[in-house]
């Protein structure tokens, strides 16, 4: 298979198997958004979404979460990992919210961006599912199925953002970054991984895999 080929592969295959994909960190707004992807970076979305109701119980917008001490945000969150970290950007880019965008998320990525612990995975995140704005937010799944797939050279995601972003239509993007994801976990993950139970990597996997 061709490289246009192996997409169109992949779009089809992921199509039958998740026609529907729902956001899989719990979440009400765009800000509740911003906060669950933060808390998700090294930690597993089900994790996170056992942390949030506990964490917007007490704060589920920036004006409430700064009443909150950086010490009592990373109490409630320490079960995410990097608590130390997480806090200090939840609460700061809460006070930012207030004082420069009258409590809302900024929707561009240049502002987003511009907030505490907000790299450029959660800025696209954000930007897709809670604007509608096209972006393909790249995470160790998706990082690692566009290597197995032979899509992109799985140098770094920024090498890997770039090509799915040229070889997949924009007008797939928001839906299609999350099939991946979901393909991912259930069917070829990092670790136990099984070839018999991988059908497109199966169909259209680098070579230099089944060696």
């Amino acid at each position: 298979m061709n490289k246009k080929e192996k997409v169109n592969f992949v779009i089809k295959s992921l199509e039958s198997l998740y026609p529907e994909v729902p956001i899989p960190l719990n979440h009400h707004d765009p800000y509740t958004l911003l906060i669950a992807v933060l808390l998700s970076a090294q930690c597993t979305d089900k994790r996170v979404n056992k942390i949030t109701p506990l964490l917007f119980k007490k704060a589920d917008n920036p004006y409430e979460m700064i009443k909150l001490s950086v010490d009592e945000i990373k109490a409630i969150i320490r079960p995410c990992g990097l608590s130390p970290m997480k806090s200090k950007g939840i609460y700061g880019l809460s006070k930012i919210l207030i004082e420069k965008y009258k409590g809302k998320v900024p929707s561009n990525f240049v502002d987003l961006e511009s907030l505490p612990s907000v790299g450029h995975k959660t800025a696209s995140v954000v930007m897709s599912q809670a604007f509608g704005f096209p972006a393909f937010p790249v995470d160790t799944h998706i990082h690692r199925m566009m290597y197995r797939w032979g899509l992109s050279s799985g140098k770094n995601v920024m090498i890997t953002e770039r090509d799915a972003k040229r070889l997949f239509p924009k007008n797939l993007w928001n839906k299609l970054h999350l099939q991946i994801i979901y393909y991912a976990r259930e069917k070829s993950p990092a670790r136990g991984w099984k070839i018999e139970d991988d059908m497109i990597t199966e169909k259209i996997g680098r070579k230099s895999l089944f060696k």
